[in-house]
């Protein structure tokens, strides 16, 4: 074996010990977790009402078809507030990334097509997400370690 190959084996290993699976999982829910809760927290007052403004903007600027915007606004708000959170916790996440993709999808077909290297950027942090769960750091995980060693019904 080459002394380069050799010092790349030993490079991408050390590399594999500092950036675990579970910390780019965690670092992926986080980040995808920012970018929608914060969108989410720009649409409401206070804790969860929904501005006039936001209602507005579903009927104009974000209007979708087939979806009225006062319904899209409630979805579109509840969504960002509630997936993001999950993510945060790593509960439900697959589902919680799938439906973040989901509305990611929507955005880029129906609302800012020409943002696609916004939204590819979101679906690059979502897609491992769906692919692999949250990560050995994330409630999804530590449930299911719980049952594997005590059963589902004994505690």
């Amino acid at each position: 074996m080459s002394s380069l190959s050799v010092v790349h084996t030993r490079l991408v290993r050390g590399l594999d010990r500092l950036a675990p699976d579970a910390l780019l999982l965690l670092v992926a829910r986080l980040g995808a977790a920012a970018v929608f809760f914060t969108s989410g927290r720009t649409k409401v007052d206070g804790v969860f009402h929904i501005t006039d403004a936001t209602f507005e903007l579903f009927r104009t600027e974000y209007a979708l078809p087939l979806i009225p915007p006062q319904v899209a606004a409630v979805a579109a708000t509840l969504s960002e507030h509630v997936f993001s959170i999950l993510l945060v916790l790593g509960l439900l996440t697959r589902l919680s990334a799938a439906a973040l993709l989901g509305m990611t999808l929507v955005i880029e077909i129906f609302v800012y097509p020409d943002a696609w290297p916004t939204h590819l950027s979101w679906a690059a942090i979502l897609l491992p997400l769906v692919a692999r769960g949250g990560g050995a750091w994330a409630m999804d995980s530590i449930g299911r370690a719980a049952t594997q060693v005590h059963g589902p019904w004994r505690r």
